[in-house]
């Protein structure tokens, strides 16, 4: 009886540790990817977005979620200059943040605004067509970490 239930444990840690092995997204760092503050905002990623779980990626400062279409965030992207593109102001409990948003291909690209260094959100139209402020809304509070740099949405 003891040898069945061993062969189940170790069938079940040879399943958690395959799955532990899933490969790294390969992401390109973004140009200020060495950005101190980068550091903060990539502490505070939260480790579940859009119902996707964290994954690992290949780069300094960039974080993954989901296997099939990810969600992809950089930070240390070029911020944005004064503009008059619209911006989506998200607030929640900790931070108000803006973001321009792009539609690319099949892509959402929110970038945010006022906060320096910029952090980049990729966000594949299947995974958010009509919830991108949802999404938005679970990496703000880590988008805030960035300093603000004097620039606002209007």
């Amino acid at each position: 009886m003891r040898r069945h239930v061993s062969l189940a444990a170790l069938g079940t840690l040879s399943a958690l540790a395959l799955t532990a092995c899933a490969h790294p997204l390969v992401v390109d760092p973004a140009e200020y990817a060495s950005d101190p503050d980068c550091a903060q905002v990539m502490l505070a990623i939260p480790t579940v977005v859009g119902g996707l779980e964290q994954r690992g990626t290949t780069s300094q400062a960039t974080q993954a979620w989901g296997e099939d279409f990810p969600i992809v965030a950089r930070c240390g992207v070029e911020p944005p200059g004064p503009t008059t593109d619209p911006c989506i102001s998200v607030a929640t409990a900790s931070a108000d943040v803006d973001w321009l948003v792009t539609e690319e291909d099949d892509m959402w690209v929110a970038v945010t605004f006022g906060r320096s260094p910029a952090l980049e959100l990729t966000v594949p139209t299947v995974r958010a067509d009509d919830a991108i402020t949802e999404i938005l809304a679970a990496v703000s509070t880590a988008a805030a970490r960035a300093p603000h740099n004097n620039l606002e949405c209007r």
